[in-house]
């Protein structure tokens, strides 16, 4: 996925847009990463209105989009607005061609347009999605999580969320280390899980309150190997098993046992890239009995097993 194509019309949020500028186009203070080729495109030979006023001349036009590795869509700032004909027509020809697709925030507005979404589940920011759902029956909208999507066609939900994604598919396609130097340079979270919640009641928890739990996660990354429960993080953060879980839901939109999973998987696939530990030996290193334990949790997350996504990594990395 070395060539990634930003698709821009009038209307376009300029966020969204600098976000896929900083994940796939600014190479600075980024040694080793793959040589991204960014395309922005749009109608050829026009000037495009972008969100506050700032305006932008596409690189290439909308032919340019057929041959990338994928296509991103930036969020709009009216999704209820028609699109122009030959923008919904270039998405419907990068799709029949198997190009991937995602869309950030009301981006999903634009893919549904298309009718790529008929039949597939899609999310946009929460406070969107009545609309979405309402415009595009056959869309099955979800509300409830960051991003969503596969087989070629992804959706996320606002603002930061359209980071997220952008995160896991340089992660799928290059691996969790390429991933985190981009996050670490953006100064962003290297991971937070599709699935995770939107909506979290306390984003901003006060420092007093938060470091119990901070302390705590910063201990289960540094001791993955350990055999860790609902109760043993409570009983090192001093607090109930109820209200830890409550704390911690609030603070991070996810349950504990699901956050330590993922660390625990995202630990794994970082050993599998970078070291030639046996697969036994990473799984035991992350928290998990054997590679047998590890294997059906690594499928379901990454998609395949570990011994093939250290196979299929090196092999990106060589090509």
């Amino acid at each position: 996925m070395r060539t990634v194509g930003c698709l821009i019309f009038d209307g376009v949020r300029a966020f969204d847009y600098a976000v896929i500028g900083e994940v796939w186009a600014n190479r600075s203070s980024r040694p080793g990463l793959p040589g991204f080729d960014l395309r922005v495109c749009g109608p050829a030979g026009a000037r495009v209105r972008l969100g506050g006023g700032l305006e932008r001349v596409p690189d290439a036009g909308l032919e340019a989009l057929a041959d990338c590795d994928l296509v991103v869509v930036p969020g709009v700032e009216e999704p209820g607005a028609a699109r122009p004909p030959g923008v919904l027509a270039a998405l419907r020809e990068v799709r029949g061609r198997g190009v991937p697709i995602a869309s950030l925030c009301a981006g999903a507005f634009v893919l549904a347009e298309a009718g790529l979404l008929d039949g597939r589940e899609a999310t946009t920011h929460w406070a969107l999605a009545p609309e979405l759902a309402r415009r595009y029956p056959a869309v099955t909208v979800r509300p409830e999580v960051l991003f969503t999507g596969g087989e070629g066609l992804w959706t996320s939900a606002g603002v930061a969320a359209g980071i997220d994604l952008c995160l896991h598919l340089v992660r799928t396609a290059h691996g969790q280390r390429a991933a985190a130097v981009i996050a670490r340079s953006m100064v962003t979270a290297p991971f937070r899980a599709g699935g995770q919640a939107q909506f979290i009641p306390s984003p901003v928890p006060a420092l007093a309150e938060d470091e119990p739990l901070a302390r705590v996660r910063a201990e289960i990354l540094a001791s993955l190997d350990t055999p860790w429960t609902v109760r043993r993080m409570a009983a090192a953060a001093v607090m109930s098993e109820r209200g830890f879980a409550r704390h911690f839901g609030a603070g991070t939109g996810t349950t504990p046992l699901r956050w330590l999973l993922d660390q625990r998987i995202l630990a794994a696939q970082r050993l599998l890239e970078e070291t030639d530990l046996p697969v036994d030996a990473v799984a035991v290193r992350c928290g998990f009995a054997s590679a047998v334990s590890l294997r059906p949790v690594f499928v379901a997350r990454v998609g395949v097993a570990p011994r093939e996504y250290r196979r299929s990594f090196r092999g990106r990395e060589e090509g």
